[in-house]
């Protein structure tokens, strides 16, 4: 039971950010602010050399979608990469103590 502890909360975290971005309007600042948001927290995400595929995937969408125009997309999507970038920082936290639970003795 101990286990699910985690991963409940890195679902609670992720299912959070979904009302957020889909709510998320708004014109090219409010892009670039969410957008340097999300880099931001990638990098943290890479110092702990915990980078998910799925942050830089969802970081290049946003930047697609401003190229186009669309910003309520960009930042929509920047938000999202922000909240699958500090998951991956929850995780990379989590999981480095957490090991020793799991050792088996």
């Amino acid at each position: 039971m101990r286990n699910l502890m985690p991963k409940s909360a890195l679902v609670l975290i992720l299912v959070a950010a979904g009302p957020i971005s889909a709510s998320a309007a708004g014109s090219e600042d409010d892009f670039k602010a969410a957008y340097a948001a999300a880099e931001a927290a990638n990098k943290e995400a890479g110092k702990l050399r915990n980078q998910w595929t799925t942050t830089a995937n969802t970081l290049a969408a946003a930047k697609k979608a401003a190229d186009a125009g669309d910003f309520d997309k960009a930042t929509a999507s920047a938000k999202e990469a922000e909240a699958l970038a500090k998951a991956s920082i929850f995780q990379a936290t989590s999981e480095k103590t957490r090991w020793r639970e799991m050792e088996i003795r």
